[in-house]
């Protein structure tokens, strides 16, 4: 199911720490990114922080310009966004300023943490997840229920890395102070975790005030059926390569990247690239990729149609190139329609030879619009 984009927003030391272990907080920003973030929070439909930021520092999380409260009541949003905070053992304190500040509030909890957050009068649309906290399942909910399309996470590190770590983060926002805290005890942004491997990428740096700001995206495709945030952003690649395809009447236009687990792309392609008008998508960048490169094993192909099953313009389908370049996860965003092939089910011909298959329909919507003309559109 859809989840929100989920945009993690921090500020650290240079040597990665959020606070020091003193009595107050550690102000590690300046006024021009607090500023920064007081904008950030007006763009999203929801903000979250964990249990223990809320004992911490006790936090309103609102937005303080009364210009972009207004904003957001001129475009027909609520004033604030929506305060979320999770607690497994759903033991917070009830006059805490979380509660009593700003618009509405959600708690998301264990079945016995509802028990106790009920009785201790927590003033919060209280929601359990079972016996155990599950984040995708808190991310659906927030996105089906309360119709939050972003959501901002400002910390802690715990959250922070249990989302990183899973793969369900979409962006790093993050702020570098100009000092040091050295204290082995303080809290740290990131801590232990199995994380996936390869480099995030760098989207954009800039300085604010005396901080350096700098924003990243996860490249790592997912792993088996259950797809990352990265899986995300390599597919709506792949739809933006499916608007470059020439029009065409009699086939669809579609978009391919081939991306090895570690998040480096290895090829890319569009449907009659080239200014050949029978080539397709996968087969494309299938072959600018080194068939004897041992990362093809564990890649993922992501596609914006469903890689095709049967055709008669080659010998092999794209379903064929694909099994047999090795490849065994294929992410796409929609399914064949009968439109040219009749019963076409590529996805179950990858399946029967092995492979994954992912659909996220969140981008099926982009996957047509550059097959307008052949919907009827």
């Amino acid at each position: 199911m859809p989840h929100p984009y989920v945009l993690l927003s921090a500020a650290v030391s240079l040597d990665g720490y959020l606070d020091d272990t003193g009595p107050e907080r550690l102000l590690l920003s300046g006024p021009a990114d607090f500023d920064r973030v007081d904008e950030v929070r007006a763009s999203v439909d929801a903000i979250l922080v964990g249990a223990g930021t809320l004992r911490a520092d006790n936090p309103r999380l609102l937005v303080n310009s009364p210009e972009r409260r207004a904003a957001r009541l001129a475009e027909g949003r609520t004033e604030y966004p929506l305060k979320v905070t999770v607690s497994g053992s759903g033991e917070l304190d009830p006059a805490a300023r979380f509660w009593h500040t700003g618009g509405e509030k959600v708690l998301y909890t264990t079945d016995e943490g509802a028990e106790r957050a009920r009785v201790l009068g927590i003033a919060a649309d209280v929601v359990p997840l079972g016996a155990e906290l599950d984040w995708r399942r808190l991310l659906e909910h927030l996105h089906a229920a309360r119709g939050v399309r972003r959501l901002m996470v400002e910390g802690g590190g715990l959250i922070h890395t249990q989302l990183i770590t899973q793969g369900l983060a979409d962006e790093l926002q993050l702020a570098v102070a100009p000092l040091f805290v050295g204290d082995p005890e303080a809290p740290r942004l990131f801590g232990p975790g199995a994380y996936q491997g390869g480099r995030l990428r760098l989207t954009g740096t800039r300085q604010v005030g005396d901080v350096v700001l700098m924003r990243y995206e996860p490249t790592a495709p997912g792993t088996g059926p259950l797809p990352s945030a990265a899986d995300h952003h390599w597919l709506a690649l792949a739809c933006e390569l499916a608007a470059l395809c020439p029009p065409s009447a009699t086939a669809f236009s579609v978009g391919a990247v081939v991306v090895a687990a570690d998040g480096t792309e290895l090829a890319r392609g569009h449907s009659r690239e080239g200014g050949d008008p029978v080539v397709h998508a996968e087969e494309a960048a299938l072959a600018k990729a080194d068939p004897t490169d041992p990362r093809l094993a564990t890649a993922t192909v992501y596609s914006s149609l469903e890689p095709c099953a049967r055709r008669a313009s080659r010998p092999a389908s794209c379903v064929r190139l694909i099994l047999d370049a090795g490849v065994r996860r294929v992410v796409t965003a929609w399914r064949e329609p009968d439109t040219f092939v009749e019963g076409a089910d590529g996805s179950g011909v990858l399946e029967s030879g092995g492979a994954t298959v992912v659909v996220l329909p969140e981008h099926e919507d982009r996957a047509k619009a550059p097959n307008g003309h052949l919907l009827g559109r």
